[in-house]
């Protein structure tokens, strides 16, 4: 759970990175690439880590910027881009949030959650389908960034 402000920052703009650098790895010949077939694909991972930013954020009481539609986009750049926007969007927030605000309570579901443990919910949301990405990027044939230490491409 995130207590300060500060904490919530850091890890954001460290982890936020890390999927864009995922999400950029993703080619439009390996968007419908998944482990068998019929299971999720990059590029659905990919869109679905994107659009679930906008549900957390729900939760929290504040909206990103409308999608023009909720389909998941047929080109890899579309979704890296769209990432993009809201994890900025949600880094330009985070500047205005208390630590006050972090410990503060809303509805999840009917249960009552701090805001700093749905954000941490958040980030355990992306970092666990980052890692799935990781290992279909592999599959694929493609790089794996260095998310969180050095790859096979950079040893």
């Amino acid at each position: 759970m995130y207590r300060t402000k500060q904490d919530l920052i850091t890890d954001w703009t460290k982890s936020s990175a890390g999927t864009l650098d995922v999400l950029r790895a993703v080619t439009d010949e390996t968007l419908m690439h998944a482990i068998v077939p019929g299971h999720n694909s990059l590029g659905w991972i990919g869109w679905h880590v994107t659009t679930a930013l906008g549900y957390f954020t729900n939760l929290l009481g504040f909206r990103l910027s409308p999608l023009k539609s909720l389909a998941q986009p047929t080109d890899a750049l579309s979704i890296a881009n769209q990432y993009e926007r809201y994890a900025r969007e949600l880094a330009e927030a985070a500047e205005q949030f208390s630590d006050a605000y972090l410990l503060e309570e809303v509805d999840v579901h009917g249960t009552a959650m701090p805001r700093g443990a749905v954000l941490r919910m958040m980030m355990n949301h992306q970092t666990h389908h980052r890692g799935q990405m990781t290992v279909l990027l592999r599959q694929a044939g493609l790089p794996v960034p260095a998310v969180m230490g050095p790859t096979k491409e950079q040893s």
